[in-house]
């Protein structure tokens, strides 16, 4: 049976190995054969497609030549007419222009043309059959016009332009008026050809016409109308222009992505429509693939366009690969079906010799598990007598098998256990049906007990009643279980304990911290005031001038009022109320500077932040000559923070890198400003000595100082750092590679508050 059982387990290795390469084939030969089908048929597709458009670009070509060509000789024949050519030579003759005006609009009536006119050899219009209208041709100049300039050489012009006067699209033919052998004037006939494009309704396929320099004049799309095939140069737009030919649209080429040209002269192109491409934007943008060819209309300046869709092809290509998938794969599984039900009669012979071997190896192999197992397996009968013992058990019992076999199952019960057992093996069927698990305890055959974990289960053999009792010791587990209750026991008096412990701690922590944060708000209030008295001295020199200059002019003011000098008075009053003023401007920073911050965060402005920093260090700046330079653009940028705040960090600063400037006469102050993502950082930097590194560790200490007794508590930085740090911040410090120290403050950057109205 190994030998077998070995061959079997090759030929499923083999076939496992063969399986891959199997599918690596049909997927190939899959490939191979989508690839060919999409050729062909796309081949086929295009030729149809090519022959349709090429038959209707005939049709629509044959259409504009007749169309054309209906009017053509028409400005040759009226040329000879003899009230044009009185018209000209007696051009002043209103009579004579009027006889002139009349025949043409009878001649536009009758052929249906859209305007018939004459003019003389400098361009401009004497007769027209329009001559009644309101924008009439009469009067206009239109030497400019190319078919003009060939009729004045004395041969007949043609011409497509949108119309001066009507703004219309029109096809122009001209003709010169001799007399003496020389053109005195020009007859000119404009037929519209606006309705050339209405007639057309194929979706699948787009006309259009375009005159010798690209420019699409007919379209049946509106929005390609005045585009070009192909982009201008500067030379063709310039001549363009000049003759006024399009007025003032503006010729764009066509958003042609791809183009490629066949043998046979067409292209095929891919256009991109919905939004142009405007700075590399592709919102709203589809593409759509055409076919295009293209045919000349003879004499006229003209060629006709088709641009077929490909669309149909692509969908006939899509039918035949998915018909073809389809076919494939109902094959594929035909094939797939067949060698599985030969494979599955090869299995069920395979099977039955297998199971016959197996049936005799389970045998000896369940004697074997049965034999040594580590749980005690008992077989009963139907009454619950013992009928087999397997070695597990008599380890257990100290029972051997045939001492105990024919006796009944509850012989080996404590007796509280017995009658649980015994309901559940003389119950009925329903009840049998279940497995009855319990613990009991066992007896020994010397009567002593021990605990054991009980299952007995139905085991139908022959249509009759047997059950199998499973047995294990649980003696171990017991003890184990005995034991962990009383360490659970231990576990929750400490428990117990230790959490009366760490409440008591955490009061005691909830008060500690309270009382921090007071001794902060209390040192932060404090650093204010430090730095108002060293304020003092300045805004006292700062107001002493107005009071001395106030006191001046109330003296002079109350002379001149004794002397009946009223204005003079008055002008004095108005002084002393600008000098009152700016006293008030010199006290407010202080007062702001002093009050207490409510500490919410909101958007802060950094030019607020910049111009409440300068008023306050305003007394000190103008005893130390020192240049502090601030970024451009503060008013833009907005952080998240607290105003009074931010400015006591300024402060703080910008009056230690004074402080460590005093003495240099090249003392200067750079503040900057840089934005990494949503964070801002604005950095204060000085061209002092710089900070020594031993102490870079230990600047953010309280009453850590490194200024000369009586200048400072070294609160300072401490309390900007804690500041900095509430507002979700950052404070570093650092060496500037330039020289100098360098305290950089980073903050969450916000959008600008919007105002409203």
């Amino acid at each position: 049976m190994n030998e077998q059982y070995r061959s079997e387990r090759a030929d499923i290795a083999s076939r496992r190995l063969q399986r891959p390469l199997v599918v690596l084939l049909l997927l190939l030969l899959f490939v191979f054969l989508m690839a060919q089908v999409a050729v062909l048929v796309r081949q086929q597709a295009m030729h149809d497609v090519q022959q349709r458009s090429a038959a209707d670009m005939s049709r629509y070509t044959l259409t504009l030549q007749q169309k054309l060509d209906r009017y053509k000789d028409l400005p040759q024949l009226l040329s000879s007419h003899s009230e044009l050519l009185n018209a000209l030579l007696f051009d002043g003759d209103n009579d004579a222009r009027m006889r002139a005006n009349l025949y043409l609009e009878e001649v536009n009536q009758t052929i249906g043309t859209t305007d018939v006119y004459l003019m003389n050899a400098e361009g401009a219009t004497i007769a027209a059959s329009n001559w009644a209208q309101e924008k009439t041709f009469v009067g206009r100049n239109f030497s400019f016009r190319p078919y003009f300039k060939t009729a004045l050489e004395g041969q007949a012009g043609r011409y497509f332009a949108l119309g001066t006067t009507s703004n219309r699209r029109g096809y122009f033919y001209s003709y010169p008026v001799r007399f003496a052998g020389k053109v005195a004037g020009v007859v000119v006939v404009k037929i519209d050809l606006n309705d050339i494009e209405g007639d057309w309704n194929d979706p699948l396929l787009d006309i259009l016409v375009t005159d010798e320099d690209g420019v699409i004049v007919i379209s049946t799309r509106p929005e390609w109308k005045f585009r070009t095939l192909k982009p201008l140069t500067q030379g063709e737009l310039h001549r363009i222009i000049e003759s006024l030919r399009y007025g003032a649209h503006e010729l764009t080429s066509l958003d042609i992505l791809w183009r490629e040209e066949r043998h046979d002269g067409s292209h095929l192109i891919t256009l991109f429509e919905g939004s142009r491409i405007d700075n590399a934007a592709l919102d709203g943008v589809r593409t759509r693939h055409f076919l295009l060819q293209t045919s000349q209309v003879p004499n006229s300046g003209l060629s006709v366009a088709v641009l077929a869709s490909m669309k149909p092809v692509e969908q006939r290509v899509f039918r035949a690969l998915v018909l073809t998938a389809i076919i494939y794969l109902a094959g594929l599984l035909l094939v797939l079906v067949l060698v599985a039900r030969n494979r599955i009669k090869q299995e069920r012979a395979r099977f039955r010799q297998r199971e016959l071997l197996a049936l005799e190896e389970n045998e000896s192999r369940i004697r074997a598990i049965i034999d040594n197992t580590q749980a005690g397996l008992i077989t009963l009968d139907a009454q619950g007598r013992i009928e087999s013992f397997n070695p597990t058990a008599e380890k257990l019992f100290r029972y051997r098998e045939a001492e105990i076999s024919g006796q009944y199952f509850s012989h080996l019960l404590a007796h509280p256990d017995r009658p649980v057992c015994w309901r559940h093996i003389t119950g009925g069927a329903d009840d049998t049906a279940r497995e009855l698990h319990i613990e009991a305890s066992a007896r020994r055959a010397d009567q002593s007990q021990f605990p054991i974990e009980l299952t007995i289960g139905r085991m139908p053999t022959d249509g009759q009643r047997h059950f199998i009792v499973t047995i294990h010791d649980i003696t171990e587990r017991k003890q184990h279980e005995s034991q962990l209750q009383r360490a659970q026991l231990q576990l929750e008096s400490r428990v117990e304990q230790r959490t009366r412990d760490l409440t008591r701690a955490n009061a005691r922590l909830q008060q500690e911290i309270q009382q921090h944060h007071n001794t902060q708000n209390e040192l932060i209030q404090t650093a204010k005031l430090a730095v108002l008295g060293q304020m003092s001295a300045g805004i006292n020199h700062e107001l002493n001038q107005p009071l001395t200059a106030i006191r001046s002019y109330a003296d002079n003011a109350r002379i001149f009022l004794e002397r009946g000098r009223v204005e003079t008075a008055q002008a004095n009053l108005d002084e002393i109320s600008s000098l009152t003023e700016r006293m008030a401007k010199i006290i407010h920073p202080l007062k702001e500077f002093a009050r207490v911050s409510s500490g919410a965060p909101e958007p802060v402005c950094l030019q607020s932040a910049r111009d409440g920093a300068m008023s306050i260090l305003y007394g000190r700046l103008s005893h130390q000559t020192v240049g502090i330079h601030w970024p451009d653009g503060l008013d833009s940028v907005y952080v998240l923070g607290d105003m009074l705040r931010l400015e006591q960090v300024l402060v703080n600063l910008i009056g230690n890198a004074l402080h460590a400037l005093e003495g240099r006469a090249d003392a200067r102050i750079d503040i900057e400003l840089e934005r990494l993502g949503d964070e801002v950082l604005l950095s204060v930097r000085d061209n002092g000595p710089g900070l020594a590194p031993e102490h870079l560790d230990r600047l953010f200490e309280p009453f850590f100082t490194t200024k000369k007794a009586g200048q400072g508590l070294g609160l300072g930085l401490s309390i900007s750092h804690r500041i900095i740090e509430s507002l979700g911040g950052r404070l570093e410090a650092r060496n500037h590679p330039g020289g100098g120290a360098c305290f950089t403050i980073v903050l969450q950057q916000v959008p600008q508050p919007s105002t409203t109205e």
